[in-house]
């Protein structure tokens, strides 16, 4: 049996911030972005939670930053001279981050729901976070009148609150459907929930006479639902055989290159078939870039 490599060292070091080494400078656009503010509010309100993540080899007489450049800045900017560190196994950024699953707007209200059970109050998180207190409260609120399923379904996807606020509008049923459908699609924002929305039939809305018709029609919205109907038919049908494809794609691409792989073989193609060699070149590549992705 494989032994699971250990990712970091199990204990934190608490290191001088000259002794860590950052990767790359923060953009203007970032320093005056609304998240590095948030960040910013919560170091200053409750600390250092989440432990900058440093590399194993010194460069020089500091460790390379992995991950943490925005606490870091902000750290250095408020005067504090020390921080609490992870040290990776591995001295790849990359390898780190792609392993980090960042909070989703559910987490975060399960979050704000058990600091307030502990006593702690609304202003003193919304100065934590950044935020007003009406903006806590809705994220303290988001789940009222969403289905048990539904939030278990999307509580680690990144759904904005205001997706969330048409979800509200429909029924369970309604919203179960709604929500499978944004995850087969990969797609959570909005703008599609409000579309999923429009095309949503009267009896599975929970207030049918508020339904925003937005300029449309009754002829016209039931042919959009037709349609949407048609294309989640259609995507569901090429989401089931994208699995088949891919697969035979991978094994024709590797054949290919194996062919490919011997030069007078492609030496031939050259002179005879050029036409047919650029083919097999954007096969072998195609399948090449498609694993990148997957693995990243």
């Amino acid at each position: 049996m494989d032994r699971v490599k250990v990712a970091f060292e199990p204990t934190i070091r608490l290191l001088a911030l000259d002794q860590i080494l950052p990767s790359k400078m923060l953009s203007a656009a970032v320093i005056e972005s609304a998240k590095y503010k948030r960040i910013a509010a919560s170091l200053a309100e409750v600390g250092l939670v989440e432990p900058l993540v440093i590399g194993p080899m010194k460069v020089g007489d500091a460790y390379p930053l992995l991950d943490g450049h925005v606490r870091l800045s902000i750290l250095k900017e408020q005067g504090v001279e020390n921080a609490r560190c992870l040290v990776s196994s591995d001295d790849e950024g990359f390898t780190y981050n792609k392993r980090v699953n960042r909070l989703a707007t559910i987490q975060e209200h399960y979050m704000i729901v058990r600091a307030i059970e502990r006593g702690v109050s609304e202003d003193k998180l919304a100065k934590a976070l950044n935020a007003d207190i009406a903006a806590i409260r809705r994220r303290r609120h988001l789940l009222n009148g969403i289905n048990d399923d539904v939030a278990e379904l999307l509580k680690d996807k990144p759904v904005g609150i205001h997706a969330f606020q048409k979800l509200r509008q429909m029924k369970p049923i309604r919203q179960l459907e709604v929500a499978e459908l944004m995850v087969s699609a990969n797609n959570y924002s909005a703008s599609y929930a409000r579309a999923l929305l429009m095309t949503t039939k009267p009896a599975d809305l929970v207030k049918p006479e508020s339904k925003v018709k937005a300029g449309l029609n009754g002829e016209q919205i039931e042919k959009l639902e037709r349609e949407l109907a048609a294309v989640s038919h259609d995507y569901r049908e090429l989401e089931t055989s994208f699995g088949d494809d891919t697969l035979v794609l991978v094994i024709a691409a590797g054949f290919l290159e194996r062919i490919l792989g011997r030069p007078a073989i492609e030496a031939y193609l050259t002179d005879a078939h050029p036409e047919m060699l650029q083919t097999f070149r954007s096969v072998v590549a195609a399948a090449s870039l498609d694993q990148t992705a997957q693995a990243a």
